[in-house]
């Protein structure tokens, strides 16, 4: 347990107060990044790069919505050639925005673009690797023969960097693991930290030391367990304090995309990391930046407002996923799924219509209840009463005073305060919710909750650095061998629909994807509709991988690589298969981002050519050179082909 806690503090500077790692200043064309800096906002042209006047245009369009830094792919050496006259054009036109060339599998395109823009990006998984799924047995040797590869492939680069004071970003993608890497480290986030590492020794035995480094992936599980064990390699091998660039790769579109990044870089701003941040969203770039300005703004201020207790112990894996273990109290904990909760405390009157925002659907002419995928578990009710029949899958919770008056109607539970529960009200034969903060977990509460085979949690939070003190009670509950289960709760008020779920995504997201916490409650006024607060419930559990309720789409965000209409495809896409619950589908727009990036997606949209589709299934591909207008079809075909394909309509017999 001793040696959890030395690498914790390696990882962020700590678990229980707001503090930002420091890092090295890596100045970008005079816009540093790192340090006592701002955490910088970026984003990426869609445009083809070919197209001067396009890229020029929408770069314009990026700045002015906030963008510090802007990447533009360049896939060859003509690319890389055009990046001077945009950035020409840009500078004449009087934007100074530093310029980032974005680079898969092909070194001369690097070494002409870093004498040319403020900044590479590299890949170290197709930088000087060809990925073809092979399994290769190395030997020590052969795999040193296969590192002195890599570093006379790579060095050109790094010097030319060095001479023009061009920085560089080594970005590991988790789809894009080589073979190599593969063979070795398997698909895992160790292997995504060594395959940046194996780069990174190359340019400081260099004296090379203007580097970025990220840790991507489509799973923000991955991507946020990569991040911290390359935070903690980087001070066990005595590199330099790096700055991190943060994003969750091909997040999708709408509200999924912004909850599934939020899952992912709020996580880490959380514990202090991060120095830069792009969010991919299947949309225009510049719907991107505010998107990534609204987390990073949450730290600007950001402080303990009380003090939380230090930690004498971490039993918590930050490196990998262990749910909390948990006794079984109804449907709540165990190996049941998190509940989601809703508030309807506040609420004058309610009524059956108003279950329709919590996924419960009622038909007056056959008198019975349609329940979605999305169907809430449990509503607060406060001190409101109901006067009709509610779904068989739905329980209501009522304040203790107002329970003793409803306790005899089926699935109805009280809300009871740490207060009264310990001088032993009347309790529920069968589920008690218990509020509970850190303060309350005195050894008294815990000499009772432990034996309580009915009690579930319900915690809460007032401090401004709430995660760290509900994790913190985790702890508690953990290291006292209690295993009630817990339902987070956060209280909102005043915010737009957007900000409610990034924000409620990293709060509460950021603790069930370290394995805490058996269901969701959002208690939000003036925050957007209850449906809206409802979804962003399930697509919490969604993105943590906790609870899978719906459809998932990885699509990537699209680039001037990009073959195809990607916003287009992709809504297409989600028309026709969005009620295939559990399944993952990748729609990405080329090779590139094809069979890699969408590494643990069930089926596969890859841009081949113009015009042209190749279906994937898991990484095997299926069909190549499908006509676009043909190949939606040919992807539900295929999905027949396999039987996990329902008709709509048969979900709603």
């Amino acid at each position: 347990m001793n040696s959890q806690i030395i690498q914790l503090k390696q990882y962020c500077n700590s678990l229980v107060s707001y503090s930002r790692r420091k890092t090295r200043v890596v100045d970008i064309g005079g816009v540093p990044m790192g340090g006592d800096n701002p955490i910088r906002i970026q984003s990426m042209t869609t445009i083809d790069t070919m197209d001067t006047k396009g890229s020029v245009e929408q770069t314009i369009r990026m700045v002015e919505a906030g963008c510090e830094y802007v990447r533009i792919t360049a896939p060859s050496l003509k690319e890389a050639q055009n990046l001077e006259v945009i950035k020409k054009e840009l500078r004449s036109r009087g934007y100074s925005v530093p310029l980032i060339a974005d680079i898969h599998f092909t070194p001369n395109a690097a070494e002409l673009a870093a004498r040319i823009v403020e900044k590479v990006r590299v890949n170290p998984g197709n930088y000087a690797d060809k990925k073809r799924f092979e399994e290769i047995d190395y030997t020590d040797s052969t795999y040193q023969a296969e590192l002195d590869r890599i570093r006379q492939k790579f060095t050109p680069l790094v010097k030319i960097c060095k001479e023009y004071g061009t920085a560089m970003r080594i970005g590991t993608n988790h789809g894009s693991l080589s073979d190599r890497i593969m063979s070795r480290y398997g698909d895992t986030p160790l292997g995504m930290v060594e395959s940046a590492l194996e780069f990174l020794r190359i340019c400081e035995d260099l004296n090379y030391y203007d580097i970025v480094l990220s840790m991507k992936a489509s799973n923000p599980q991955v991507m946020v367990q990569a991040y911290r064990l390359l935070v903690q390699k980087l001070e066990e091998e005595n590199f330099q304090p790096y700055p991190l660039h943060l994003g969750v790769t091909e997040a999708g579109d709408g509200e999924d995309g912004r909850i599934k990044s939020s899952v992912g870089i709020g996580t880490l701003l959380e514990d202090g990391l991060g120095d830069t941040i792009r969010v991919s969203l299947t949309e225009e770039p510049e719907a991107e930046v505010p998107v990534a300005k609204a987390l990073a703004d949450r730290y600007v201020t950001r402080k303990t407002s009380y003090v939380i207790p230090e930690l004498k112990n971490y039993p918590i894996d930050p490196f990998g996923y262990s749910r909390r273990h948990t006794r079984e109290v109804m449907n709540i904990g165990g190996h049941q799924v998190p509940r989601v909760v809703a508030d309807f405390s506040a609420k004058e009157k309610i009524t059956a219509a108003s279950l329709f925002a919590l996924g419960y659907q009622y038909s007056v002419p056959l008198d019975k209840w349609n329940i979605t995928d999305l169907a809430n578990d449990y509503i607060f009710l406060g001190d409101k009463t109901i006067d009709f029949e509610i779904p068989g899958t739905l329980g209501l919770i009522y304040n203790h005073a107002t329970w003793l008056s409803q306790k005899n109607k089926a699935r109805s539970y009280p809300f009871i305060n740490p207060k009264d529960y310990l001088t032993g009200v009347e309790q529920s034969s069968q589920l008690n919710f218990i509020y509970t903060q850190l303060a309350d977990l005195t050894e008294a509460f815990f000499e009772k909750i432990k034996s309580d085979t009915t009690a579930v949690l319900l915690i809460d939070t007032y401090n401004d650095h709430g995660l760290a003190e509900q994790r913190r009670l985790f702890v508690e509950l953990i290291n006292n061998d209690c295993q009630a289960p817990v339902i987070i709760g956060r209280a909102y008020a005043d915010l737009t629909s957007d900000q409610l779920q990034l924000y409620a995504a990293t709060d509460l997201g950021g603790l069930l994807i370290d394995g805490l916490g058996d269901g969701v409650f959002i208690a939000a006024e003036r925050c957007g509709s209850d449906k809206m607060i409802n979804e962003t419930g399930f697509g919490i559990l969604q993105a943590t991988r906790t609870r899978i309720s719906k459809t998932e789409y990885i699509s990537c965000p699209s680039c001037g690589r990009t073959l195809f209409d990607l916003q287009e495809t992709t809504a297409k896409i989600r028309s026709r298969t969005s009620h295939l619950k559990g399944i993952k589908i990748g729609i990405m727009g080329c090779i590139v981002n094809g069979p890699g990036e969408m590494a643990d997606a069930d089926y596969g949209y890859v841009g081949s050519g113009p015009g042209r589709i190749t279906l994937y299934r898991g990484k095997e591909v299926v069909k190549k050179n499908v006509p676009t207008p043909q190949a939606v079809d040919a992807l539900i075909d295929l999905i027949r082909e396999d039987k996990n394909w329902i008709e709509p309509q048969a979900l709603n017999q």
